[in-house]
């Protein structure tokens, strides 16, 4: 199935995205929590790829694995960062023939210690948007995806220039946009309407992710550099004394941003998960959330 223009009918997609671990014994696990996901029927997983494309095997193993033995449509993740056109033809070749026609397109991390002129191959794509407009001239018959930034992009400072970097991609053929995590709901509608009036009339899906522990708090800081952690959620982590009191905090705080976007008919939920999916199976349970199976075939 595709991903496609879905966002555009009734009904809200509901998604989860999961990395790839660093143990054999993780990526069993990991495929147990997208299984345990199935009952709930969600619209997608995506699957990342690690820093630079180093999992690439893996990641695509699992992507399909998961299309195969659960049934649920999956995004895959590509990267521009140490990728050439030969070798991304190759790759969603090989995803086309498995029955996956969903592609998130990305610049992408650089490794550690890599600089751009190492992460960049001459052959290659520096910027999202060029990656875009390359898989819709060789596969379009794959969904394309891109990212969204309701805080900022923390590569383009001047907000103005971010919103046509952002519409260019969307005129190179991206299909429907994810963005990144957000706490303010505010940030998110005003990134909504900045994007109406930019002309972007994708649908955007809301990334959330729950806050399962001071620790999660502190890798989400390292990890999504600029995200903005509104005073009232730190106040009320503060005033948990252990990491289960954070927990209920996080997930609270999640359910309560989930159903605002709700009300206000968000296209899409995409969960970031950490691999850990409990919280966002919490939230789905708390607000009675069911997918609308209405994809494109």
């Amino acid at each position: 199935m595709r991903i496609g223009h879905f966002g555009r009918k009734k009904g809200i997609s509901v998604s989860f995205e999961f990395f790839p671990p660093k143990t054999e014994k993780g990526w069993e696990e990991l495929f147990q929590a997208v299984a345990r996901l199935v009952p709930l029927h969600p619209s997608f997983v995506s699957v990342t790829y690690g820093a630079g494309g180093s999992t690439r095997t893996r990641t695509h193993d699992l992507v399909v694995r998961i299309q195969r033995e659960t049934g649920i449509p999956v995004v895959a993740h590509l990267t521009c960062v140490g990728s050439n056109r030969d070798e991304v033809r190759a790759i969603v070749h090989e995803y086309v023939a498995a029955g996956i026609h969903n592609i998130l397109a990305l610049r992408g991390d650089l490794p550690a210690g890599a600089s751009e002129s190492d992460a960049f191959l001459a052959d290659g794509f520096r910027h999202a948007v060029d990656l875009v407009r390359f898989l819709k001239q060789e596969f379009p018959q794959v969904s394309i995806g891109v990212a969204g930034f309701p805080e900022g992009h923390p590569r383009t400072p001047n907000r103005l220039r971010e919103m046509d970097y952002l519409k260019a991609k969307i005129d190179a053929g991206a299909d429907y946009m994810i963005t990144q995590l957000f706490f303010d709901n505010h940030d998110f509608y005003d990134f909504q309407a900045r994007c109406e009036l930019a002309g972007i009339d994708v649908p955007i899906m809301a990334g959330v992710m729950p806050i399962i522990s001071r620790r999660n708090l502190e890798r989400m800081a390292d990890l999504a550099a600029g995200t903005r952690f509104p005073a009232g959620l730190l106040r009320s982590i503060r005033r948990a004394h252990d990491d289960e009191s954070v927990r209920h905090v996080g997930v609270h705080w999640a359910t309560e941003q989930v159903r605002d976007l709700i009300d206000n008919q968000v296209a899409g939920i995409h969960f970031y998960t950490l691999n850990r999916s409990r919280a966002s199976e919490d939230i789905c349970k708390t607000l009675g959330l069911k997918h609308y199976l209405d994809l494109d075939a």
